[in-house]
C-alpha cells in the first residue's frame, strides 16, 4: 500500500519479543510511522520491531503518562493513534479509520474515543461479552495530550476539543498467562499506592473488609466474566484480590509511616 495515512503510531515497550508484532502488523502497512519507545528490554523486542518496519527509540522508564508524551514527542505528525504492546487494531477498526481520513470526516472530531476489549490467549476474536473500555486512543495532539501521571495513561483533551466515539474496537491481550498476571497486579498495586500517598489521600479501613467481596461482584457480574465459566470465575477472583491488595498495601505504608514518627 502506497497511500499511507498522515498518522503517527508510537507504542511504548519493555521485554515485549513475545507480543509486539501484533499491533506493529495491524498498523504498518498503512499508516505514515511507527514509533516503539523501549525502556531498556533484554528480549528481542527491540531486534522483531525493527525487522517489521518500525523505528524505535530508547528512553528511561519515568512512569506511564511521561513515557507516552515522551513517545508523542517523537512523532512527526500532529495526528496520533497510539497502542499498547498488548493491543491490535482489528481490521474493522482500521477499515473505519482509514475511510475517515479518505473522506476527511476524521476531522469532524479533535480526539476519538476507541472501545478496547479484553481478548485472553485462548481466544481468537473478543468475546461480545468481552469486557471493554473507551478511551481516546486516536487524537490531534494539538488539542489533547496524554496526562503526566505516572500511573494513569490517559489523554486529556483540551478545553473545547471535540471528542467523539469510533465504532471499530481494539483488541486487548493483556494476559500472557495467570503468573503474568498476577505479577503485574502486584506491581501496580504498589504504584497505586505511592501516587497516592504523594497527593495525600488515605483509604478508609472499612474497605479492608469490603473490598474483596465487592471486587468480585464487580467482576463477575458488572463485567460479565461469569459469561467465561470456570476462566470468569478465575478472573474474578483475581481482579478482586488485585484490588484488596492495594487497599491491603496502603494500610501497610500507613503502619510503616507510623513506626518511623515515633
Amino acid at each position: 500500500m502506497t497511500n499511507r495515512l498522515p498518522l503517527s503510531v508510537f507504542i511504548i515497550a519493555k521485554d515485549e519479543a513475545d507480543r509486539i508484532s501484533r499491533p506493529i502488523r495491524s498498523v504498518i502497512d498503512w499508516v505514515d510511522e511507527v514509533i516503539v519507545v523501549d525502556s531498556g528490554s533484554t528480549d528481542n523486542t527491540v531486534a522483531v520491531a525493527e525487522e517489521l518496519g518500525a523505528k524505535v527509540v530508547y528512553n528511561d522508564w519515568p512512569g506511564y503518562g511521561p513515557q507516552k508524551r515522551f513517545g508523542e514527542d517523537q512523532c512527526r505528525n500532529d495526528w496520533l493513534l497510539n497502542l499498547d504492546a498488548d493491543e491490535e487494531v482489528t481490521p474493522q477498526l482500521a477499515g473505519e479509520i482509514q475511510a475517515k481520513f479518505t473522506d476527511g470526516s476524521f476531522a469532524e472530531a479533535d480526539s476519538w474515543r476507541i472501545m478496547i476489549r479484553d481478548m485472553y490467549v485462548h481466544e481468537d476474536a473478543p468475546a461480545r461479552h468481552a469486557y471493554g473500555y473507551h478511551q481516546i486512543r486516536l487524537y490531534d495532539r494539538r488539542k489533547g495530550r496524554f496526562s503526566e501521571s505516572t500511573v494513569h495513561d490517559t489523554v486529556r483533551p483540551k478545553d473545547g476539543a471535540r471528542v467523539a466515539n469510533l465504532s471499530g474496537i481494539m483488541a486487548h491481550r493483556s494476559i500472557r498467562s495467570l503468573d503474568f498476571q498476577v505479577g503485574k497486579y502486584n506491581r501496580y498495586s504498589g504504584m497505586q499506592v505511592e501516587e497516592m500517598r504523594s497527593r495525600g489521600r488515605k483509604l478508609p479501613r472499612i474497605r479492608l473488609l469490603t473490598e474483596f467481596p465487592v471486587g468480585f461482584f464487580k467482576a463477575y457480574f458488572v463485567r460479565k466474566y461469569r459469561k467465561y465459566g470456570w476462566w470468569g470465575f478465575i478472573l474474578s477472583m483475581n481482579y478482586a484480590h488485585a484490588r484488596f491488595l492495594r487497599v491491603a498495601k496502603a494500610y501497610e505504608a500507613e503502619l510503616l509511616a507510623k513506626k518511623t514518627k515515633t
